[in-house]
């Protein structure tokens, strides 16, 4: 399997920062998200699931502090992305698919897979192979976008 450049790499983590941007903006707000769950219920309904029930304030706190949460996070894998900050990432894609996927177990909501599949693509590209800098004979550790620290005895 071919590696990444590490210029390629940080074009895919601040894309995958942008793609999350244009998800997640909807779930900022309690009135852009009231708009949302109207549209992905009708849609849930479509695909053969069930409406979705009815959301209380709470509801709404929770996924907005969620949703301004994640453009939060967005804003900084846009102004510094890094190979670490990308890992980091793709944990938690891998992360929240699992959770989509547990939510798909128990609910009847097939409208999940237009977030379970774009989870899983984001979360194991941000995870692909990273090829070293040029000139460095040390390979990168898989957290970290700068060389392996020295040890304070010379090593």
């Amino acid at each position: 399997m071919p590696a990444l450049t590490p210029s390629a790499y940080l074009r895919l983590a601040r894309a995958s920062a942008a793609y999350d941007v244009v998800q997640i903006l909807p779930f900022a707000t309690p009135w852009t998200l009231s708009l949302l769950l109207e549209r992905l219920s009708s849609l849930n309904v479509w695909l053969g699931g069930a409406p979705f029930p009815a959301f209380a304030s709470l509801h709404l706190l929770l996924s907005t502090l969620l949703g301004t949460l994640v453009l939060l996070w967005c804003a900084v894998r846009l102004k510094e992305p890094s190979l670490r900050l990308g890992r980091f990432d793709g944990v938690g894609r891998l992360l929240f698919a699992f959770w989509i996927a547990w939510a798909m177990l128990v609910a009847d909501l097939p409208v999940l897979w237009l977030f379970l599949i774009p989870e899983l693509l984001w979360g194991v590209a941000q995870w692909w192979p990273v090829a070293q800098a040029s000139g460095s004979s040390t390979p990168r550790a898989a957290f970290t976008s700068a060389a392996p620290m020295r040890s304070s005895r010379g090593g």
